[in-house]
């Protein structure tokens, strides 16, 4: 049946008064309450952020809050955000690849830092000295971050796999302990910790590799992107915010990690040496280096044969929030 000329007109003057803001449009999905990001001593400028108060600043007109979730690895952020608990998340450039190619429907938007916060550790009296003297020997390692794909990579280069190793998973602060008391003879290490065994407890950074280490990425829930780009931008500002104070005042940077971690200030002095936050446009960059990581995992057998991990890779980097340049 045809609709009559009747109800044809209603409809036509039902759409010229919303247009005309006479009649309410139809309601749109209500903007958040509240925004859930993590917070983690391996984001530095996230971490300043979330001391200086900017977010909530920018914020505040709209009545949204903030709210702050420790992470403890980039495993934990990722669990975080696939179960909804946060809505941005800081994770390893590599770790959040294989998150998404899991299902973890996720966006990386912003690159807090390009960092070299892992290696792998050991003790004076090991004798290890190379990636190939782990074969047999326990390594204390945090699955799902970027350490342990640091290790992966390590261990294929010798011609080893994660089997010929025996793994010991903890947390990265767990990890440390581990390998102090003797539990583990090596421990694929994350700064802070990291540069705290190797100052306070002598411990031996046996295998480094800077160009191995993904860069520092903030990650958003796909589905909040989608429906609350402006939000997006807001946070992205606050983070360059922050940055631009870290750059302006890097002893705010160092303090503020100090009173997170408890830290002593050499400790932190020697995490922040290995932590570029010059360069926080998603684009190439990180897509070259979260591809090569991606193909190694691949090869191991960490990632299917048949995932296309280019393809992975593009899908998971969202440059269209990225932050104008600085003139």
């Amino acid at each position: 049946m045809r609709p009559s000329r009747r109800v044809l007109l209603g409809a036509a003057g039902i759409a010229l008064a919303q247009l005309a803001g006479l009649v309410p449009a139809p309601a749109r999905a209500e903007a958040p309450t509240e925004i859930r990001l993590d917070w983690a001593t391996y984001n530095p400028v996230g971490l300043l952020l979330k001391e200086k108060g900017f977010l909530e600043e920018a914020l505040k007109p709209r009545g949204i809050k903030v709210r702050w979730v420790q992470s403890l690895g980039s495993n934990k952020a990722l669990e975080f955000l696939n179960a909804g608990a946060i809505d941005f998340g800081s994770a390893a450039g590599a770790a959040a690849l294989v998150a998404r190619i899991n299902g973890n429907p996720i966006k990386a938007v912003y690159a807090f830092s390009r960092p070299e916060w892992t290696a792998l550790v050991t003790r004076k009296d090991t004798g290890i000295a190379r990636p190939a003297d782990l074969k047999g020997r326990r390594v204390a390692v945090t699955r799902g971050t970027d350490p342990h794909i640091f290790l992966i990579r390590a261990l294929q280069g010798a011609g080893l796999t994660e089997k010929d190793a025996k793994l010991v998973l903890l947390q990265h602060p767990d990890g440390r302990t581990a390998l102090e008391r003797g539990d583990v003879d090596a421990w694929a290490g994350l700064d802070p910790m990291m540069a705290a065994a190797e100052i306070e407890g002598g411990a031996v950074l046996f295998h480094r590799d800077a160009a191995a280490n993904t860069w520092g990425l903030l990650d958003v829930r796909e589905a909040f992107a989608k429906e609350n780009p402006e939000l997006v931008r807001v946070v992205i500002a606050a983070y360059e915010q922050a940055r631009a104070y870290a750059l302006a005042n890097p002893q705010a940077l160092a303090a503020a990690l100090v009173a997170a971690t408890k830290l002593p200030e050499p400790v932190i002095a020697r995490q922040l040496e290995r932590t570029d936050i010059t360069q926080p446009a998603i684009g190439p960059a990180q897509a070259d280096s979260i591809k090569a990581a991606g193909l190694a995992l691949q090869q191991a057998g960490v990632i299917a044969a048949g995932t296309d991990v280019a393809a992975a890779v593009d899908g998971l980097l969202d440059p269209s929030f990225n932050p104008a340049p600085a003139r």
